[in-house]
């Protein structure tokens, strides 16, 4: 008996935030998405990731005669499907998130109506679910990678608008690493 991984679920999301700033944009001159934060709890064959990240724009407006730079905290929630390779003899289990791509801007445009940010973000997310199993030990000869037989989720969110301020601070927990600017 002893302590392993006994399963994983690995899950990359693309989505669609709306911002809508102060000021009508004339032109994005840059978006960063920084301060992601996450915490994660096992809900059935589920690992549910509750984070938050910053979205930063620097834009131009009033006919390009000025530039600011819009921050607001975008809340999500991803479930990530656990792939057992054994089930758990206790319930004493510990639960991993590893974080392949913390959320990064992959292209940052303004709406038709002119007055809003249509910011795309990937991220990818690993769960690990560590608990008490029996295991066999084998010697082999020659270099050897375990096989994982789980599939990599994908999923994409369009259309949600996010400055509603009560919403974001339901979602603040943990602490990640920032992401590089677009």
């Amino acid at each position: 008996m002893t302590k392993a991984v006994i399963a994983k679920g690995k899950k990359r999301t693309e989505s669609d935030v709306t911002l809508k700033p102060p000021n009508n944009p004339s032109s994005i001159l840059g978006c960063w998405v920084i301060n992601h934060t996450h915490h994660a709890k096992k809900v059935g064959k589920y690992i549910e990731v509750t984070g938050k990240f910053d979205v930063n724009v620097w834009y131009s407006h009033h006919d390009h005669s000025k530039t600011s730079v819009y921050s607001e905290t975008v809340p999500y929630k991803d479930r990530i499907r656990l792939h057992y390779r054994d089930e758990p003899v206790s319930g004493q289990e510990e639960i991993i998130v590893n974080v392949v791509q913390h959320p990064n801007c992959t292209e940052a445009l303004i709406s038709e109506c002119g007055e809003k940010f249509i910011i795309k973000v990937e991220r990818e997310l690993v769960a690990e679910v560590v608990g008490e199993t029996k295991v066999c030990i084998t010697v082999h000869p020659h270099q050897f990678e375990e096989e994982w037989s789980f599939k990599d989720e994908s999923s994409s969110h369009h259309g949600h608008d996010h400055h509603n301020k009560a919403t974001e601070d339901k979602h603040h927990e943990d602490k990640g690493k920032d992401s590089r600017p677009f």
